[in-house]
């Protein structure tokens, strides 16, 4: 059995379980509640519940014009696979197989904020059937959300009219707000033992130790901080080992947010809200996060239509967002989530962070990004005087606050129009700088 479920003993008295076990089936008996015309929403990230998506996709003969909801699901699937058509994807974050689903012609995105996760269920999702991954019941016989579980699944649960569990004993118990389930509540519980997705960081390339170098001054003891995913994210969470008093207030928990912890680096004893706690909406990372998030009182999970609520970011002081971007343009406009139009990811909680932060008091909100990029052999700036044609705006330039480069970093908050374009020629690479400026000469941005 997996190290987190090992010690778990079961209770004598567990007047749970007669409910539990009734309802207890196979994964193929479960997919059996699924119906033609059924949307079925299947799990978010790190809590997708696979064995019971995979058992619907063996019933592709028998179904017909079934919805698949779903969101950054990372290992393949078959109800995403070429020859199941009868399956369509919906999603509002294109992981590795929605864009692979999306390149059949069968994934449609919506695009919106991580902290209206609640609207999407209610507007777009609207699911007929909830498949939940969920921690093994404890001696009082409740389960826990999986570890991006509490992104929708709360929501979806709630508007099912048909609720699977899939209960994975490799899933940690997190504690947080509304992060309990009863089988009570489902129609099917399924047992799985099914490891969770280890994402481990990597080794911080020179460009983004510098970008790294240039966020953490700018990082103070006592702060509230949040950061995205990706590698410039993961280089400044290790380097954070010099400040103290730290807080979390995070879309994402991952792997350096608890090396920090574990190293004394986060105390939480400055924040105003959720004091003492490190907060997030979902984890990931390593085998070695999920076990030390097991049980944890000092984690607190919570909903992303609260943690990322920009009111809610804003009651912390001194909060400091960083997020990445695939291009930024000279006027401060940040592409993070697509590629010339085709969807590569989602808004997700950016924009929520930059507001949420700036509205905080003491607060601030960077953007950081390489200032170049190679394709086909070529070297490229992301840096741009205007984006291709079909490009969409992740989050606007009146939002944008501080843009980070390995060349500096420039608070472009209230700057005019002209110095806003002189700035961000200084934060390109200098084999671009003199090109930019020709470019914003003929576009009278100078």
């Amino acid at each position: 059995m997996h190290p987190v479920t090992a010690n778990r003993k079961k209770s004598k008295a567990e007047p749970w379980r007669t409910e539990y076990e009734r309802r207890k089936m196979t994964a193929d008996e479960a997919a059996k509640l699924v119906r033609s015309g059924d949307r079925v929403y299947i799990g978010t990230c790190t809590s997708v519940a696979y064995a019971v998506a995979e058992a619907l996709g063996r019933r592709k003969d028998e179904l017909e014009d079934v919805t698949i909801l779903s969101s950054n699901v990372a290992k393949p699937l078959s109800v995403m696979d070429p020859d199941s058509s009868v399956f369509h994807v919906e999603t509002y974050y294109m992981g590795p197989q929605e864009r692979r689903a999306a390149t059949l012609g069968r994934a449609d995105y919506t695009s919106f904020h991580l902290s209206q996760t609640n609207e999407w269920v209610k507007h777009v999702g609207k699911p007929d059937v909830a498949i939940i991954e969920v921690s093994a019941p404890d001696a009082f016989g409740r389960m826990r959300y999986g570890t991006s579980g509490l992104v929708a699944d709360p929501y979806c649960v709630d508007y099912a009219d048909r609720v699977i569990l899939q209960v994975n004993s490799c899933v940690p118990r997190l504690n947080g707000m509304d992060n309990q389930l009863r089988a009570e509540q489902a129609d099917a519980v399924v047992e799985v033992e099914e490891p969770l997705l280890s994402v481990p960081d990597l080794p911080p390339s020179d460009v983004i130790q510098k970008i790294s170098d240039f966020l953490v001054e700018q990082i103070h003891d006592g702060d509230c901080f949040q950061l995205g995913i990706g590698g410039i994210a993961s280089a400044v969470g290790y380097g954070l080992k010099a400040r103290n008093d730290l807080g979390i207030h995070s879309e994402m928990i991952g792997n350096s947010m608890m090396t920090l912890i574990k190293n004394g680096n986060v105390t939480n004893k400055r924040k105003n809200f959720w004091a003492g706690k490190s907060a997030a909406g979902f984890a990931m990372g390593t085998q070695e996060l999920y076990d030390f998030l097991d049980g944890n009182e000092d984690i607190y999970m919570a909903p992303s239509a609260v943690v990322n609520s920009p009111v809610v970011i804003a009651r912390n002081d001194n909060m400091v967002s960083v997020n990445s971007a695939l291009s930024v343009d000279l006027t401060g406009q940040v592409v993070a989530d697509n590629i010339a139009g085709r969807q590569y990811s989602a808004v997700g909680g950016q924009l929520d962070f930059v507001r949420g932060a700036q509205l905080s008091r003491g607060g601030r909100s960077f953007i950081a990004i390489p200032s170049t990029f190679e394709k086909g052999g070529k070297v490229c700036s992301h840096i741009t005087a205007s984006f291709l044609p079909g490009t969409m705006v992740t989050t606007p330039r009146a939002d944008v606050q501080y843009v980070v480069t390995e060349y500096g970093c420039e608070n472009l908050k209230f700057m005019n129009m002209k110095d806003r374009v002189r700035a961000m020629i200084r934060l390109a690479h200098p084999d671009f700088r003199e090109q930019l400026l020709d470019q914003a000469k003929e576009l009278k941005l100078l």
